[in-house]
């Protein structure tokens, strides 16, 4: 495709299909295994690149016409972009106010998908979790990682574990543990601010706010008076610390982050734990490794094993 110029120079212009999927793969969002984008005004799912097969957690939309714009984000991470083709500026001011509505057209069909989506998830999580029984003490998973399975019920052979709003601890989704400590939440379900019970004191002294949920049964072991909660990952670490705060705002929270020092440019757990703690009025704690111990171990459950005799 091409466009003459004031000097009758033919200048190719990039079908808005392609300029977009270039905006997608600056921002790491790009769909896996090249699909095609669709510029037809409707919302599409995908699975970004990197993501587990089969999940679908991109989405994105595509107006094609002579004025291109377009929306596309994450569900799995929150992430969400606009795109406008570079002819944006030369745009007249009601151009630009019907491409403002389109992106807010689209913004609101893809939040009105998404909790949809969840709803759905929630009256899963609440069938599947009424079906499981309490987990055995000496579920594999458990057993290695030396840990009561607190809070935690069991379908056939692997663990379920509540995911729970803070507001009012009604149950949103369900994160599973199979055997050998793979882990998978459930499709669709709602994450951000949420977190897993992992210890709740009827009248607890603390709030501590853990990656995961293994961790949380360590650090509930050895202060059996807080109230502990598993953000699942670091990325959910200070939607969760925020929103405990606002349901306990006069209980001391900690953050007891991961130390991940496989990573000696930047620590990723501790660098969340920190952001988590600042913007959510706590401290930040972490596991201190001697020296010698492997990279690969990373949390306080890890830094336990690691004392006992060996982590996983």
């Amino acid at each position: 495709m091409s466009a003459r110029t004031q000097t009758g120079e033919r200048q190719a212009i990039t079908p808005p299909e392609l300029a977009m999927l270039a905006a997608m793969r600056e921002a790491e969002l790009a769909p896996a295994e090249g699909a095609a984008l669709v510029a037809d005004g409707d919302m599409r799912r995908y699975r970004v690149e990197g993501d587990k097969p089969g999940s679908k957690n991109g989405w994105y939309v595509l107006h094609g016409d002579r004025n291109p714009v377009g929306v596309f984000g994450s569900w799995r991470t929150g992430a969400k972009h606009t795109w406008h083709a570079d002819a944006w500026q030369s745009l007249s001011e009601a151009e630009k106010a019907e491409q403002r509505a389109r992106i807010a057209t689209a913004k609101a069909q893809t939040a009105a998908d998404r909790a949809n989506r969840h709803a759905m998830a929630a009256k899963r999580a609440a069938s599947l979790w009424a079906g499981s029984v309490p987990a055995d003490a000496a579920h594999p998973y458990a057993a290695r990682k030396r840990i009561e399975p607190m809070g935690a019920r069991q379908q056939g052979g692997r663990l379920v574990l509540p995911i729970r709003r803070l507001s009012d601890w009604s149950l949103a989704s369900l994160q599973f543990i199979d055997q050998q400590g793979g882990k998978r939440m459930l499709s669709g379900g709602a994450k951000r601010g949420h977190a897993i019970p992992v210890h709740a004191p009827e009248q607890p002294d603390r709030l501590t706010v853990c990656e995961g949920w293994a961790t949380g049964c360590t650090l509930a072991a050895m202060s059996p008076g807080d109230l502990v909660l598993a953000a699942i990952d670091a990325g959910n670490l200070e939607p969760v610390a925020l929103a405990a705060r606002e349901r306990w705002p006069d209980l001391p929270l900690v953050v007891a982050c991961d130390n991940d020092r496989k990573h000696p440019d930047h620590n990723p757990g501790m660098a969340a734990g920190r952001a988590a703690a600042i913007n959510a009025g706590g401290r930040v704690i972490w596991p201190d490794f001697p020296p010698g111990a492997p990279l690969e171990i990373s949390d306080f459950n890890d830094l336990m094993a690691y004392h006992q005799g060996g982590a996983e």
